[in-house]
C-alpha cells in the first residue's frame, strides 16, 4: 500500500496527526473465545486491518471550496480505499443546508450501513442526523457538531479552543522576556462558534503572560482575499507589534501578501490548520511565519475508521471498552521549524 499525503502508511485510528498502528491500536481484543482459565470472556472484537464484514459508508460534507475542506474529502476517500471491505458513497457536498440535507436523505434511502457527516451547519442539519439514527443508521458526526447528541453515535473533530490556547501559549513563550509586548489577531468568520472558541482560547492563554497585550483584532472570512484585506487594515492601524495569531492558513496566504506589500517584518506570525504552504514557509525560515497550530484534516480518515468499526459491530483496539467512544477530540499541535518535518506529510494544499 502506497503512502498518500495526509494519510499515514499504516491503517489505524488517528488521534491528532499521528496514526496508531494497527498492531498497537486495532488488534487488541480480537477474539470472543474463552482464554481465561477462570471462565471470564474476553471483550468484544475490535476492528482490525484484515477484511471483515462488508460495510457501505455514506459520506456527506460541505462544498470543498477551501483547502482544508478539500483535504477532508481526500482523506476520507483515500482511507476508504485502504479497506477491501469498505464501499464509500460520497456526495458532491454543498454549503446550502437544504441541498446537503437532500444529499444525506438520498444516502439514508440507499440504506448505507453508516453515515459520516460534516455538516455545513451543525444546528441546521441536526434533524437529518436524527432521521438517520432513527432509521437505524449510526452517524459519525465529523467536526461541526449537531445540536443534539441524539443525532450521532460518535463525534470526532478538532479542538478550536485548544487551537487558540496553544497559539497563545507559543506566542507567550516567544515574547515572555519582552516588556510591553503587543499582539494582534486575524480571526475567521465571527458568526461561527469555532471562531469565537479560537479567540477565547487565545485570550485565556495570554492571561498567563502579563507582559503581553492584544491591541487589535480583525475578523476575515477564511479566504485569501479577505485575509489580505483585513491584514492590510491591521497593519495600517498598528505601526508596530510583536506577534500575529492568524486563525486559518488559507486566509494567511492573503495576510502574507499584505505583510510583504507593507514591507513589515518586525513581528512573528502563527498560523492555523496546517497547510503545506505554511509548513514549507516555516521550514524555509525566511518569512514572519514561524509556526502553525494544527487542525488536522486527517480526522476524516479517522471517521472512516470509526464508521467501519461501527458497521462491523466492533470496538476500538487498545481500549478496554467494547464500543467505540462517544466523542474524540483531536490535539492541536504547534508546528515549528524544530518539528515541521514530522508533520509535513499531513500538510494540505
Amino acid at each position: 500500500m502506497s503512502t498518500t499525503p495526509g494519510i499515514p502508511s499504516r491503517r489505524g485510528i488517528l488521534f491528532g496527526t499521528a496514526a496508531v498502528s494497527a498492531g498497537a491500536f486495532l488488534t487488541a481484543c480480537t477474539s470472543n473465545e474463552n482464554s481465561d482459565p477462570g471462565g471470564a470472556k474476553e471483550p468484544a472484537a475490535a476492528a482490525e486491518d484484515k477484511p471483515g464484514k462488508p460495510v457501505t459508508i455514506g459520506f456527506a460534507g460541505p462544498q470543498a471550496d477551501h483547502g482544508w475542506l478539500n483535504a477532508i474529502n481526500q482523506n476520507a476517500k483515500d482511507r476508504a480505499k485502504t479497506y477491501e471491505d469498505v464501499t464509500l458513497e460520497i456526495t458532491e457536498g454543498s454549503n446550502d443546508t437544504a441541498q446537503q440535507i437532500g444529499q444525506i436523505e438520498t444516502l439514508i434511502n440507499k440504506k448505507v450501513d453508516v453515515l459520516v457527516i460534516l455538516p455545513a451547519d451543525g444546528k441546521a442539519l441536526t434533524q437529518v442526523g436524527l432521521k438517520a439514527m432513527r432509521a437505524g443508521i449510526p452517524v459519525v458526526n465529523l467536526d461541526r457538531v449537531f445540536a443534539s447528541p441524539q443525532a450521532y453515535r460518535c463525534w470526532i473533530g478538532g479542538d478550536n479552543y485548544g487551537m487558540g490556547l496553544n497559539a497563545g501559549n507559543y506566542i507567550g513563550e516567544q515574547l515572555k522576556g519582552k516588556k510591553n509586548a503587543k499582539v494582534v489577531e486575524l480571526a475567521g468568520l465571527d458568526n461561527l462558534e469555532l471562531t469565537r472558541q479560537r479567540t477565547q482560547g487565545f485570550d485565556d492563554a495570554l492571561k498567563n503572560y502579563p507582559n503581553i497585550k492584544k491591541v487589535a483584532r480583525q475578523a476575515a472570512e477564511f479566504t485569501v482575499e479577505s485575509g489580505q484585506a483585513k491584514m492590510a487594515q491591521l497593519l495600517q492601524a498598528e505601526s508596530s507589534f510583536d506577534a500575529l495569531w492568524n486563525h486559518d492558513d488559507d486566509q494567511g496566504v492573503g495576510a502574507e501578501r499584505a505583510i510583504k506589500q507593507a514591507g513589515r517584518d518586525e513581528f512573528l506570525m502563527v498560523g492555523g490548520a496546517g497547510s503545506k504552504h505554511a509548513m514549507d514557509a516555516i521550514k524555509a525560515g525566511d518569512s514572519v511565519l514561524k509556526a502553525t497550530v494544527l487542525y488536522p484534516p486527517t480526522m476524516a480518515a479517522s471517521a472512516i475508521d470509526l464508521a467501519r468499526a461501527l458497521g462491523q459491530g466492533k470496538g476500538v483496539g487498545g481500549m478496554a471498552e467494547q464500543e467505540i467512544p462517544a466523542s474524540i477530540t483531536l490535539y492541536s499541535a504547534v508546528v515549528t521549524q524544530d518539528n515541521v518535518d514530522q508533520y509535513l506529510p499531513t500538510g494540505f494544499s
